[in-house]
């Protein structure tokens, strides 16, 4: 092969991988990954604060700020034993929320009942040992203090509720399922409900709620929109084990007086009518004669309490209905105040919104006879 022939081979060549090497970085810088490589971009500008929100979703954002670093996350600990007697230590949670600088928390009663040890971490993440202070068992109030060695705490504004609307929103925070601070919407789906939460306990005028309460919640703040406490979240109605939409408060009005009275007295003052009763049916008022079929036969009456100064009178006899004894000849409760007793629950709930020291108005039924007799509550 010619010289000339081996140089116009090379060139072709040369050309050749010209031609792939400028097509490979084409393709490359094309379709390739790319990896900055300049050290002085300027980084995007960060979203401004509210800008994309709409007011309520600003508002939310809001009150959780303002609101969330006050809540409670309280853990419980306690030991109890098995079959074979051995120590198994057990944990319990739930919500509370601080009401003033010197580390009062509410919380519900059902939270904290039985505890050994009681820990708070508040919204800062900052944790304390609690001192059980006192409780409201028939409410389900509870409330503990804490510590705070000198550091400003976060507390949350107390509201009124009575003057609550169907149909206003509200907003919820707790430590649902443990997970910390967690915020809920919805509105006062129902208001005046009394809920029985166990055999001993009730929430009198109840908070209705659909905002979305599950365990772990229970115990802390239901707000309004001006983030101030309305209710104590407490019991949800769960027939699958999680919330189904209806939850329930008990009214902030109730848990002030109750820690006012452990603040301030160090025991809860409860009015008492002292009287021992029970619900009346119809058999039994036409078995008895007692002119009236329903309202709360007094068996007993407490001597020297509020009832027997008032002339209000007990059982006389002991006679048996099936396999009950009971204790007839006395007065027939029917209201109070005007309102209507149809069985000791209702009694309780109409003492429960009274004073010690209030005078109200008993209404009985007395050998077929109604009368109003005055008598002024006493405290239990």
């Amino acid at each position: 092969m010619s010289p000339s022939a081996n140089t116009r081979r090379a060139i072709r060549l040369l050309v050749l991988g010209l031609i792939a090497g400028l097509g490979a970085y084409w393709l490359g810088s094309r379709y390739g990954q790319h990896t900055p490589v300049s050290v002085n971009a300027v980084p995007l500008p960060a979203p401004q604060g509210d800008t994309s929100l709409d007011p309520t979703e600003a508002e939310n954002v809001r009150i959780y700020k303002q609101a969330a670093p006050a809540v409670a996350n309280i853990v419980t600990r306690t030991v109890q034993y098995d079959f074979f007697f051995n120590p198994v230590p057990v944990e319990g949670a739930g919500s509370g929320f601080v009401i003033d600088t010197d580390g009062h928390i509410l919380t519900n009663y059902h939270v904290v009942a039985g505890a050994q040890t009681i820990e708070v971490t508040l919204g800062d993440q900052s944790r304390y040992k609690a001192k059980y202070i006192g409780a409201d068992t028939r409410n389900d109030i509870a409330l503990l203090q804490i510590d705070a060695r000198g550091r400003k705490l976060a507390t949350l504004t107390l509201g009124d509720s009575r003057n609550l609307l169907v149909g206003q929103r509200v907003l919820a925070i707790g430590n649902p399922f443990g997970f910390q601070s967690t915020l809920t919407t919805g509105i006062v789906s129902s208001l005046g409900r009394t809920v029985q939460t166990s055999e001993n306990t009730f929430i009198d005028e109840a908070i209705q709620t659909d905002a979305a309460i599950n365990r772990g919640n229970s115990g802390g703040p239901l707000l309004n929109s001006h983030g101030e406490v309305i209710g104590i979240n407490s019991a949800i109605f769960a027939p699958t084990g999680t919330t189904a939409g209806i939850g329930f408060a008990i009214p902030i009005n109730t848990a002030r007086r109750v820690a006012e009275d452990l603040i301030t007295q160090g025991r809860v003052r409860r009015a008492t009518l002292g009287i021992e009763g029970r619900a009346i049916w119809p058999g039994l008022a036409e078995a008895l004669d007692l002119g009236v079929d329903q309202g709360v036969l007094v068996e007993r009456v407490v001597s020297g309490g509020p009832a027997a100064q008032a002339g209000i009178r007990g059982g006389t006899r002991s006679v048996l209905a099936g396999l009950q004894e009971l204790h007839v000849g006395g007065d027939v409760v029917t209201a109070v105040d005007g309102k209507e007793v149809k069985n000791p629950m209702d009694l309780n709930l109409l003492l429960n919104r009274a004073r010690p020291g209030d005078t109200i108005t008993v209404t009985i039924v007395r050998g077929g006879k109604k009368m109003n007799v005055p008598v002024k509550l006493g405290e239990s």
